[in-house]
């Protein structure tokens, strides 16, 4: 039996420059970390005891014989790139799905991971990062960008750079006291609202001529973001600042990325006190994050007292087995 634990991530600044079809000819850059929310996944061989030959526990329960008839597309796609065949396997999350926090990367990451633990095997980050977004962006055939996939894996607070040959991973180096500051200045509300990322992108198609000036604003605000946290002579305030202008851009590339109540809460954030914020993901619905001083806290939670609160940490492991039985196996 293996067990894997995968960690949500939490995008500030370049989300949408992180999308293949926009970073191979613009480049691309996000200011990214994970944080203390989890996906687990937990894989075995099936014992040949039943009339089926693959279990497979999410939001439903499957059971087939066939490979062929599995209707979770990352599922069935994973297994035979691998070579996976009857296993049982089940998920569960600190979190909802569709909910801007990247959880069905994460569960890819995760997935992946573990079946690599079944078979023996060991992969690396990088390795874990790639083929996550190689089964959901080529495979699954799912829109959307890739840093999802590798700050699951990677994890940690990190600036990802895009190219033309691919990406590379920069963990942002700050001091303890000003990370701890800024993760206490950082609130976080559920919505409610759940969506597909992959059905935003395919309405938001970043690539569009007219979307590029907003996108290369939001990649420069990645650059501005990562030296206010750096100096820590820098007013550490003026990445809520940041945020606010970063969500006003990035409203302003597609219509579906905000509606008018997620406008109206963003809104009352802000009267409350919030120096700034975001909806976390492709937009649409999911988690509403604020910057918020000190002294305004009391006020914005009394603002968003309607919403579900979720208190975080930062956190630094990425995708990792948590529980490792090895077991016999031997094909049919």
């Amino acid at each position: 039996m293996i067990i894997t634990k995968t960690p949500f991530r939490m995008s500030f600044f370049g989300g949408g420059t992180d999308i293949e079809d926009y970073f191979k000819e613009n480049g691309g850059a996000v200011l990214a970390t994970t944080f203390d929310k989890y996906c687990y996944v937990n894989v075995r061989h099936l014992p040949r005891f039943f009339d089926y030959s693959t279990e497979l526990s999410y939001s439903v329960t499957e059971r087939v014989t066939n490979t062929d008839d599995i209707q979770h597309p990352a599922i069935r796609n994973a297994m035979k790139m691998l070579d996976m065949h009857e296993i049982r396997l089940t998920y569960e999350a600190d979190l909802p799905a569709r909910s801007g926090l990247g959880t069905s990367s994460s569960f890819a990451v995760g997935m992946l991971n573990a079946f690599y633990a079944l078979k023996g095997k060991y992969a690396d980050k990088k390795k874990l990062a790639d083929e996550a977004i190689y089964l959901e962006r080529v495979l699954c055939d799912e829109a959307g960008g890739w840093q999802d996939q590798i700050e699951a894996s990677f994890g940690g607070f990190n600036r990802i750079n895009f190219g033309p040959d691919g990406y590379e991973v920069m963990p942002v180096i700050i001091s303890p006291e000003r990370k701890q500051q800024l993760n206490n200045n950082l609130l976080l509300f559920f919505t409610g609202f759940t969506r597909f990322s992959s059905s935003l992108h395919n309405l938001n198609r970043v690539s569009a001529p007219e979307k590029r000036k907003q996108l290369q604003e939001m990649q420069s605000l990645v650059e501005e973001a990562e030296k206010v946290l750096r100096n820590s002579s820098s007013d550490l305030d003026e990445f809520g600042r940041l945020l606010d202008q970063t969500w006003n851009l990035k409203k302003q590339t597609g219509a579906s990325i905000s509606t008018n109540n997620i406008d109206a809460l963003y809104d009352c954030g802000k009267k409350a006190g919030a120096l700034g914020g975001k909806l976390l993901g492709a937009g649409g619905g999911g988690f509403l994050l604020f910057y918020v001083q000190p002294e305004y806290k009391d006020a914005v939670m009394d603002a968003m007292k309607e919403l579900l609160y979720i208190p975080f940490k930062f956190e630094n492991s990425g995708t990792r087995v948590i529980y490792y039985s090895p077991e016999s196996y031997s094909p049919r």
